[in-house]
């Protein structure tokens, strides 16, 4: 069976067709049962649609079947929480109304379902704060539930069940272990009731389980039921696991407990109630509280151990002395002393029998037969039943109710012959009823029979009669009061006599008096009804005014010898036509009287459109001339409903009003274009309730038609209105996951639809040799595109998606995906896949329109943080986007840093993948992976801003006091952080890495930051960098740009470190000489003096290339008036000609360039 499932629909379809409560019928639902146990994933959609009958049905064997298999669905299967929370909530209702179910194992049962039921619907309606009503209803449960604890008169099973729910209530209604490293998941608690939540209040639920915990601690002490006490101490081992706190309350009342309410039941009731308790307190002594509770344990049980000592010792005592009396009244019973010829004395007998009788009735008063086995009872009983005839074996029963003073039993008598066999024998036909059982007759109802048994006789006088209650009056009248002994009563050949032939006027007027009367008594017979709590008459009425309009009409037949004449032909077919009206008329009449109150006269709807189907089939069969009526009338019914809805107030239905759903689903074929309707009802806001509820309501309860309620709630998923669209998603995601197969046939359309955005191979170039070239086609199509015959469409979505797409249209296509990608997150794989194969603005809608569910999935979510680690060639920038949906408003997770550092050192990724956590990186990291960054820089605004933001989170602002000796500088991530001196150093270094021009823009970034790229700051930066063996090539640059920006750094550019630069001999290098040269006239005169340490050939070459210093210098050198020699070689240097050409040289590298556009 485990291996070859049942088909569930024809097994439990098979199962009603057979009688009720039969042998077939058990071993069907058990076959049926045990086939849903090894595959239970259609079990939810049966029991949500079989649930439903066993509210107020009688005792069946189908109603303890449906109860057995939503116990085990809920509280027994491997369905995943999510579906049995679903389950739980659907059923809810039911199994409050059968908590009041005369069967008490139906109610055994139902308290077993909400013991598990509570906690699930606690569950979810911590988190939803609307479903006020659905707590309210949970809360009348769990009192009536404590009614059945408390009472006294409570069925012993039922009891034991309701003691079992009330511990789960205090499991669920006391706090669970505080040290989150324990805490279990499944293990719902008052911890879970948010503070502010509108109807569930923590406090109140917390007293109240404290509460029953005492009550059920007073239970233990005072009860007399040892099967009670024996559930309430096995029920406490869960909660001395679950509930450490509560192990002292537990152990304490323990320790006390003696047997003294027991005190009258069995030794053996006694002792295994011992047992459990003994078990219990060893259990505890050796778990994880024992420790605590060891020395109160083991002095408890000490003194048990005495006192069932002392109890057995009692009870062996009490048996010793039992059997010591009967043997002794045996041996003191003297031997009978008779002489021989008095042994045959009768009356001697008979007191010798009495006195042995009364000896054994004492011995056997006496005798505890509680302790003999069972098999020997039983024997012994069977044989003394054997011993006795039939006779007097009923004597002995009467005698015995007579002592008691109980009525006595009738002898059974012998059947009875029939009615006419006593006759002929003479017997009274009144003689041979008495005491016969009175057979109750049971009412049919008219709309359960089969419509192809001509059962109901039309007698509408009778059935007039009937209704008014005149009917023994009327049959007074017409017994006669003699009936002659020799009335014959063989009826084979009694016919009855043919009904009255009426005209079409008459007819017409008989079936409108009847509408008109039904019309007219429809409220009284609706109070008479109700009251009753009957529908027979109703029932009655209805099919008997629907037949009388669907199969009342004969249709003419032309005779053979007048078929071929054109007269006799428009006869027939005016006749034809006239008959049509006729019916038309009536049919509309019924129309108008429905409609004119549509939920109170659903039923009468149902019926009809049954009715019109069911002989639309048979007369087509006999007559395929047969106009057919029922599409035709349906349409009808539903155009008119819709215009009753554009007739209220906004056109706005009620929405608690079920009629017209609950109507379309008792149909009995539903055609295509009542699903457009539904299509059409659920686009409009204010009709919308009712399209969705019947579209579910048909996925859900009409097999036949799944697939197409099914494709048109999915084609609604991709409605441009956001509204429908949400109102669509919201209905089919509660079936995904494990509602089989409409879990299978969700997910398939949202990922065809999905692939619809994915890039199709072009319609170019295909010409008359496109067959032919269909094979290479196809191998030439990149992974993940579909050819356009493959792709789903949808009312809704375009042929192709226009490009560049819209982020509107995009979400069309993904909104479905998404929603259902947060219950199964193995969709992110699909999205990572298609989006490489996805246009560019189709890639940018979906990195906005991901942010919701990538928040909604969290930062520790598996699933993603793999993709992020493992994410497809062409996916990066989507990963990328994850990254940035996590850090944007937090800081990211060591985790995801230790991810992305993993993901960078493994793939040649962008290194924005570096922006979002390098300022979680320490030190080192940040040294390596910064420079990366830098580089992203291009001119543009977005990534200078981007390195902006980095250098802000990665580089410590210096304090006011910065170069003043003080001991209150900033401690918190300074080991970290990088100071802003280290960050200017790094450019610098790592020019060649960064690329001079992004190098240049990021200097100038740092210039920007005047906050913490202060003067005094650049002055360190220029001192670390000039005692470097290599300078960098932007060095000057940097230098000239200091103090361009900073005036205070002329001083120490002028007298330090140009001399510095002099000592490296930095003419050597062309590039940092030209760099050189301009810096000193940025800062000219107060270079000069430095300028007058260079060598004469370099001094030079300086004037040389910048002749405007050399009235300068020579004024410098003038005003001096040093030592003469070395006065006039300086003149010598800085003579008159300013106007000689200074040496070309224009630059031949990227360097050379950059030095060239270096601020003069």
């Amino acid at each position: 069976m485990a291996g070859n499932p049942l088909d569930p629909l024809q097994a439990l379809s098979a199962a009603l067709a057979v009688p009720a409560d039969s042998k077939e019928q058990a071993e069907l639902l058990a076959a049926l049962r045990e086939s849903l146990e090894a595959h239970p994933s259609p079990i939810p959609i049966l029991c949500t649609t079989l649930i439903r009958t066993v509210s107020g049905a009688g005792e069946s064997l189908l109603k303890r079947w449906v109860l057995d298999l939503l116990h085990f669905a809920i509280c027994r299967s491997s369905l995943s929480l999510e579906v049995r929370s679903q389950l739980a909530t659907q059923s809810v209702d039911t199994l409050a109304s059968l908590l009041n179910d005369p069967s008490v194992r139906t109610v055994k049962v139902v308290i077993q379902c909400l013991t598990t039921v509570y906690p699930l619907l606690f569950r979810i309606l911590c988190s939803n704060r609307t479903q006020r009503q659905q707590w309210d209803l949970l809360s009348q449960c769990k009192t009536r539930i404590l009614d059945f604890a408390r009472s006294s008169t409570t069925n012993t099973g039922v009891k034991l069940s309701a003691i079992k729910f009330v511990q789960k209530v205090i499991l669920l209604q006391t706090r669970g272990i505080s040290d989150p490293r324990l805490q279990n998941k499944n293990d719902p608690n008052i911890a879970n009731v948010p503070v502010d939540h509108p109807f569930i209040s923590a406090s109140a639920l917390e007293a109240e389980g404290m509460k029953l915990l005492e009550s059920v601690i007073t239970m233990l002490y005072t009860s007399q039921e040892p099967d009670i006490l024996t559930a309430i101490v096995n029920s406490w081992s869960t909660l001395i696991k679950q509930r450490p706190s509560l192990v002292h309350l537990v152990v304490s009342s323990l320790t006390s407990w003696t047997p003294v309410s027991l005190a009258g039941q069995p030794a053996s009731a006694i002792k295994s109630v011992e047992k459990s308790i003994r078990i219990l307190l060893v259990h505890i002594s050796r778990g994880p509280h024992g420790s605590a509770f060891g020395a109160q344990i083991n002095e408890a049980l000490a003194v048990q151990a005495q006192r069932m000592e002392r109890a057995s010792a009692e009870e062996k005592a009490r048996k010793a002395a039992v059997a010591a009396a009967a043997t002794e009244a045996t041996r003191k019973r003297p031997p009978p002393a008779v002489p021989p010829e008095e042994q045959t004395d009768p009356k001697r007998l008979k007191a010798e029998v009495d006195s042995a009788a009364a000896n054994s009735a004492a011995f056997l008063a006496a005798f505890d037969f509680t302790t003999l086995p069972i098999e020997l009872v039983t024997d012994l009983i069977v044989a003394n039943l054997q011993a006795f005839s039939e006779p007097a074996l009923l004597n002995l029963v009467q005698t015995y109710r007579q002592s008691r003073g109980l009525p006595s039993v009738p002898p059974a008598k012998p059947p009875q012959p029939p009615d006419s066999v006593a006759r002929i024998e003479g017997t009274p036909v009144s003689d041979t009823i008495v005491g016969a059982e009175t057979v109750k007759e049971e009412p049919v109802d008219p709309l359960k029979m089969d419509i192809d048994e001509e059962e109901v006789e039309y007698e509408p006088d009778k059935l007039n009669l009937e209704l008014s209650g005149e009917e023994a009056v009327a049959n007074e009248d017409i017994i006669p009061v003699d009936i002659p002994d020799d009335l014959p009563f063989d009826l084979s050949d009694f016919k009855l006599p043919s009904p009255k032939d009426l005209s079409a006027d008459e007819r017409i007027a008989l079936m409108r008096g009847a509408a008109a009367r039904i019309w007219d008594g429809a409220e009284d017979l609706r109070h008479a009804t109700s009251a009753t709590g009957s529908q027979t008459a109703s029932d009655m009425w209805m099919l008997l005014i629907v037949r009388m309009i669907t199969r009342a009409v004969v249709l003419p037949k032309p005779s053979g010898s007048l078929q071929n004449e054109a007269g006799s032909t428009d006869a027939a077919d005016t006749q034809l036509t006239a008959l049509y009206s006729r019916q038309d008329a009536l049919r509309q009449t019924l129309c108008d009287y429905i409609m004119n109150d549509f939920p109170a006269r659903l039923r009468l709807a149902i019926t009809w459109m049954n009715e019109e189907w069911y002989n639309d089939r048979i007369r087509s069969s006999a007559d395929p001339n047969w106009r057919p009526n029922y599409e035709s009338w349906l349409n009808q019914l539903v155009s008119t409903y819709q215009t009753i809805l554009e007739g209220k107030v906004d056109g706005k239905p009620d929405n608690k009003d079920k009629a017209f759903s609950r109507f379309l689903l008792d149909l009995p074929d539903v055609p295509s274009d009542v699903l457009d309707m539904l299509r059409d009802l659920s686009v409009e806001a204010e009709k919308m309730h009712v399209g969705f509820t019947t579209l579910r309501d048909f996925v859900l309860e009409r097999p036949s038609l799944r697939a197409e309620a099914l494709r048109v709630l999915l084609d609604l998923t991709t409605h441009p209105d956001s509204v429908t669209r949400r109102a669509a998603i919201n209905t089919v995601r509660r079936w995904v996951p494990g509602a089989e197969p409409l879990d299978s046939m969700i997910r398939d359309f949202a990922l065809q639809v999905l692939r619809r955005l994915q890039k199709r191979p072009s319609q170019e170039g295909k010409g008359s040799n496109g067959q032919a070239n269909g094979e290479a086609e196809d191998d030439n199509m990149e992974d993940g595109q579909l050819p356009p015959e493959e792709l789903i469409q949808t009312p809704y979505l375009s042929d192709d998606i226009q490009l560049p797409a819209e982020k509107s249209h995009v979400l069309q296509h993904v909104e479905l995906l998404f929603a259902l990608s947060v219950k199964i997150p193995e969709f992110l794989d699909e999205i990572f896949a298609s989006y490489s194969q996805m246009d560019v603005s189709v890639q940018e809608a979906i990195q906005s329109l991901i942010t919701a569910l990538v928040k909604s999935l969290g930062s520790n979510n598996g699933k993603l943080l793999t993709l992020m680690r493992t994410c497809p060639r062409g996916s990066e920038s989507l990963a990328l986007r994850v990254l940035t949906i996590f850090t944007e408003h937090g800081r990211p997770s060591s985790q995801l840093v230790a991810l992305v550092k993993g993901l960078i050192s493994e793939r040649d990724l962008d290194a924005r993948f570096l922006i979002p956590i390098i300022a979680e990186m320490d030190k080192s990291d940040i040294l390596r992976y910064l420079p990366r960054v830098v580089s992203i820089l291009n001119g543009q605004p977005e990534p200078k801003n981007l390195v902006r933001s980095v250098f802000s989170s990665v580089v410590t602002t210096p304090p006011q006091t910065f170069g003043s000796v003080t001991s209150n500088l900033p401690r918190v991530r300074q080991s970290e952080l990088l100071t802003p001196a280290e960050l200017m150093v790094l450019l610098h270094e790592a020019e060649k890495e960064i690329g001079l021009k992004s190098a240049i823009e990021a200097i100038g970034i740092c210039f920007s930051m005047t906050d913490v790229f202060r003067s005094e700051i650049l002055a360190v930066v220029m001192q670390q960098i000039v005692d470097e063996p290599v300078l960098p090539v932007l060095f000057l640059r940097t230098v000239i740009q200091a103090v361009t920006t900073y005036k205070s750094l002329v001083p120490f550019v002028s007298t330090t470190l140009l001399s510095r630069l002099i000592t490296k001999k930095i003419w050597q290098n062309p590039h940092l000489w030209e760099g050189f040269i301009r810096c000193a006239k940025a800062i000219a005169p107060a270079s000069f003096g430095a300028l007058l340490q260079l060598p004469k050939e370099q001094l030079r070459e300086l004037v040389d290339k910048q002749p405007s210093l050399k009235s300068g210098l020579r004024d410098y050198v003038t005003k001096k008036a040093g030592n003469k020699a070395r006065v006039a070689g300086f003149l010598d240097i800085f003579g008159d000609d300013d106007n000689m050409p200074s040496s070309a040289s224009s630059p031949a590298t990227p360097v050379d360039a950059v030095m060239a556009a270096m601020p003069a």
